[in-house]
């Protein structure tokens, strides 16, 4: 079981990550906590998966980045 605190950490940091990305018209559609170490027993913040995207939003995602 995780730790709730952790969980919350990790939730807004995926949820403030999302609407970020959704400013710059970027959607990961695998974005979302990685299951297993949400599942896991630790009090470390779950990991955040970025998963997979095809190249047109890889680009959009580097000049996003590049911008700042």
């Amino acid at each position: 079981m995780s730790d709730p605190d952790g969980d919350r950490v990790a939730i807004t940091a995926l949820t403030e990550l999302r609407a970020a990305l959704a400013a710059h018209g970027i959607t990961l559609p695998s974005l979302d906590l990685h299951l297993p170490s949400y599942a896991a027993s630790h009090r470390s913040p779950p990991l955040i998966s970025l998963g997979n995207c095809n190249p047109a939003t890889a680009q959009r995602l580097a000049d996003a980045l590049a911008a700042r």
